[in-house]
């Protein structure tokens, strides 16, 4: 790919990127204010305005190197919201849904993206294709940041989901890897497949969590853009 071809592209994704990182923790910041948690409120954080969410690595860096390696999906993070969980009104089940908040509304960015396909006659000819790139996009990245996200693994939203849930028994072990989760993430997402190609053997297991169940649901989104 050439460079104007790297930038066409990279253009593409940026807005896309923006929106579904800050709506995501929007929606955390304000699902915890609502449930009578206020730290992300005083910090400014239940707003739409993506500096309040960026975070350099996870939002910038991460996403231009999968664009560079040619990755099949960009996938990123943002600052991650403050809660106190103990000043939610029933910590426990407000945790889940203070959590679920974030990929649930990657779900209905997804689905607007989507219905969005159906309004680009009104788009001038010169910008109809980086358009309709830009909006399927929007589908993929959504899709991809919730199915992501809801890996039952903390610090991630599953696993704070899964914590809120299960057993006392259960969710005491799991709680205590909540420091250990981004180094296991690493090791999942790009060590492993990187010792898989060294011994010849499939050990991507970031694309079978993330990009199957996406793979199953991209078809839906299709239809529901028009796009058969």
């Amino acid at each position: 790919m050439d460079i104007a071809g790297l930038l066409y592209t990279a253009s593409t994704w940026v807005v896309p990127v923006l929106i579904a990182i800050t709506f995501h923790e929007a929606a955390h910041a304000y699902a915890a204010w609502r449930l009578g948690d206020d730290t992300a409120y005083v910090q400014g954080r239940v707003t739409f305005n993506p500096l309040k969410h960026v975070d350099p690595f996870g939002t910038v860096l991460l996403p231009a190197l999968l664009l560079i390696m040619r990755a099949p999906f960009l996938f990123g993070w943002a600052k991650p919201v403050p809660v106190r969980f103990g000043r939610l009104g029933n910590p426990r089940r407000d945790m889940v849904i203070v959590a679920i908040a974030g990929p649930a509304i990657n779900i209905v960015l997804a689905a607007v993206s989507a219905l969005l396909f159906h309004a680009l006659w009104l788009v001038p000819d010169a910008v109809l294709p980086w358009t309709a790139r830009m909006l399927y996009n929007s589908i993929l990245l959504n899709l991809v940041l919730a199915v992501f996200n809801m890996l039952p693994l903390p610090p991630l939203d599953g696993g704070r989901v899964a914590v809120g849930l299960l057993p006392d028994a259960l969710a005491a072990p799991l709680a205590r890897l909540e420091p250990y989760g981004m180094v296991i993430l690493v090791g999942v997402i790009f060590i492993l497949p990187l010792l898989g190609d060294q011994l010849g053997i499939g050990l991507d297991v970031f694309r079978w969590l993330v990009g199957t169940p996406v793979a199953w649901l991209l078809p839906f989104f299709r239809g529901l853009a028009g796009l058969g």
